[in-house]
Order: structure tokens, then C-alpha cells, then sequence
């Protein structure tokens, strides 16, 4: 039965943007804002996606789900759910009301990354508004259907500065006949290890996180390869629900004060020695760092075992996300010259520069 809420105010959008260009007015895009810690404050009129929003179209059997930007995310499980599949990146909402067109935008993933893959993995086609004034469809809805540059995944993580998503075509998955979760205590340094070693190993670890005191692993897959790995690791039996408070950062670690960092790092790097407290997700290559140090130590420390750090929570300054180097940036601008010619989308969210 269609959703009465579920409307295509594509041409609303399109009339905004058109008016905005007409008067060089910036805009600022956003669903329902979930992410507006993420990245540097805009100064523009706001453009809401929310009225575009509804399931255009979904095939289980093609594993392919279509949906407008404006869709609820918790909606977009619901569909899910009830054919028994899922996006296997858990892309974190952050609050109530989070869109799909934010879950693209800001490119996030959840516990399963290392082994499932990113959000941008997963996009077949979107539709995008351009600062041309133009509503264009890029990429589509089977797997094998992307030639030249892919402008579908470059939306992952864009933060509207390139263009409106309205629309998206994503590859979903089967849910595991099984999942387990276990808690060993065992300390940082022997985690790190161990979780290099089972890297290379046939286990069906899905989600691995360190509190600093025990390391959490779930385990998903068949009943047998499941049950296999839990006599084999041991532990202690874990709630699930876990997982969804580490990815939706309500677990207490994420409380108020410090600032909160976040630190993308190469696979099997050792531990950090780094002033404040820290929670290791992604088997190690995503490090969360509660710390008053200057953005200048933590980067600096950081990019010495070539990671790089954002800024997620309370830190105030002016770049959130890591500098980019100036051949970098000039590549971003090109490309920002190229699909928003005159600036208007999301101004500054990314990088001043930007």
C-alpha cells in the first residue's frame, strides 16, 4: 500500500535551486539535520528535502531498492526488514528523522565497514540536481551499468556540495541466518594483535570493537561457521543492541566533554599514544579519541602512521576535516567548478576553500 506522505517534489527542488541561481543565492541543504555537527557551519537559505521522499521502486529479488532523498532512513530499514535484508554498511542516522539523502551525503558506515564494505560500495544510480539548473540521472539500478566516471558514488561523503541527491539506487543484501555477539577480556595491545591474526583467517567476524578494557566481536554468517567460531574464541555472550548504540554513538563513551575525534587509520596499526581516552571500532582502522589536545598534535601524530582525523563533536575550529593537500584541493575545486559553478550548494561545509 503507497505511503499518503510519499510525494516527487523534484520540481520544487529544481524551481528553488533555479531561483537561487538566478539571484547567486547559497543554499543550504539539509533533511532533517541530524549531521549539522559534521563539517563547518553554512550561512545560507535553507533548502529542506524531506516532502521528496517515498520508496520509487524495490525488487528483493533483484536486491535493489530505489528511494528519494527525503525518505526516512527507519523507513527504509522497515522495507527492508520485512524481506529479510538489509545495507549491509548500517549507515548511522544520528538522531531522529535522518534521511537517505543525508545517509549518501554524509557517506557515513557503521561497525561492519572493514568487512562489508562503505556506503559508496553500494550505490548503483542516483538522480542529482546540478548548479547548472539541471535534474540529471547518473548511473542506475543494476550493478553492471557504470561506464565512464562514476558521479553516482562521488555524492558518498560530497556533504551537498556538489549537487542535490534526489534520488538513489542501492545494492542490498540477504540478513544472516545467524548472528552472535561475545565480549573477552583481554587488554589493547594483545586485542590489536589478535584481531590482525583472525584477519587472515576464515572467521565470521562481522563487527570488532575495544573499550579499553574487552574486545566485542559479533559473529554472523550460517549457523555452523557461527557456532564453530564462538567454541573456538570463547567469551562471554554480548547484548546485540550493542552494536546499534556504538554505531548511533550512544554508548557512554560518547558523552558530552572533550571533543571527539575521529581517526581513520591504516589497517594493523599499533595502539596511539595519545593524551585522553580512546574506543577502537573496525578491528583498528577507526579510532575514536576523546581528547583537549590541539588539532595540530592529533594530526600530526596521526598522519606519522598515515591516517588522517576529523573532528566529529565540540572541537572548535575552523577545519573539522583533515587539510588537504593543495594538489588535492585543487582537484575539489575543479570538480566543484565543474558541478556548482556558481557556489551556491552548502558553501564552506567541507572546506572554506570550498
Amino acid at each position: 500500500m503507497r505511503n499518503p506522505l510519499d510525494i516527487d517534489n523534484s520540481t520544487a527542488l529544481l524551481e528553488q535551486v533555479n531561483q537561487a541561481l538566478n539571484s547567486a543565492t547559497p543554499l543550504r541543504i539539509q533533511g532533517a539535520n541530524s549531521k549539522a555537527f559534521l563539517g563547518r557551519p553554512v550561512a545560507a537559505d535553507v533548502l529542506d528535502t524531506r516532502a521528496h521522499r517515498g520508496i520509487v521502486s524495490y525488487d528483493p529479488t533483484e536486491l535493489v531498492i530505489t528511494a528519494r532523498c527525503g525518505t526516512p532512513l527507519t523507513e527504509l530499514r522497515e522495507v527492508l526488514d520485512a524481506a529479510q535484508q538489509m545495507l549491509p554498511c548500517e549507515p548511522p542516522g544520528f538522531g531522529v528523522g535522518a534521511t537517505v539523502g543525508g545517509m549518501i551525503a554524509s557517506g557515513l558506515s557503521g561497525p561492519r565497514r572493514p568487512w562489508a564494505g562503505a556506503v559508496r560500495d553500494y550505490i548503483l544510480g542516483t538522480r542529482v540536481i546540478t548548479g547548472h539548473g539541471k535534474h540529471l540521472r547518473f548511473g542506475g539500478e543494476v550493478i553492471k551499468n557504470v561506464a565512464g566516471y562514476d558521479l553516482s558514488r562521488l555524492m558518498a561523503a560530497s556533504y551537498g556540495a556538489l549537487g542535490i541527491i534526489t534520488e538513489v539506487s542501492l545494492k542490498v543484501l540477504p540478513k544472516p541466518r545467524q548472528c552472535l555477539s561475545i565480549s573477552l577480556e583481554i587488554d589493547t595491545d594483545r586485542a590489536l594483535l589478535r584481531l590482525a591474526e583472525w584477519g587472515q583467517q576464515p572467521l565470521p567476524i562481522s563487527a570488532a570493537c575495544h573499550d579499553g578494557q574487552r574486545l566485542h566481536l559479533r559473529l554472523e554468517g550460517g549457523e555452523g561457521s557461527v557456532a564453530a567460531a564462538h567454541d573456538r574464541l570463547g567469551g562471554e555472550l554480548l547484548d546485540a543492541s550493542y552494536w546499534a548504540d556504538l554505531n548511533e554513538q550512544r554508548l557512554s563513551f560518547f558523552e558530552q566533554e572533550p571533543p571527539l575525534w575521529r581517526l581513520s587509520l591504516p589497517n594493523n596499526t599499533p595502539p596511539l599514544s595519545l593524551p585522553g581516552q580512546q574506543l577502537i571500532d573496525w578491528g583498528g582502522a577507526q579510532r575514536w579519541l576523546k581528547s583537549d589536545a590541539e588539532a595540530a598534535y592529533i594530526r600530526r601524530v596521526v598522519e606519522a602512521v598515515g591516517g588522517h582525523v576529523t573532528c566529529y563533536r565540540h572541537g572548535l575550529i575552523d577545519s573539522p576535516f583533515q587539510p588537504l593537500p593543495d594538489a588535492l584541493m585543487r582537484y575539489h575545486r575543479n570538480l566543484k567548478q565543474q558541478l556548482d559553478p556558481k557556489g551556491i550548494f552548502n558553501p564552506g561545509r567541507l572546506y572554506a576553500e570550498l
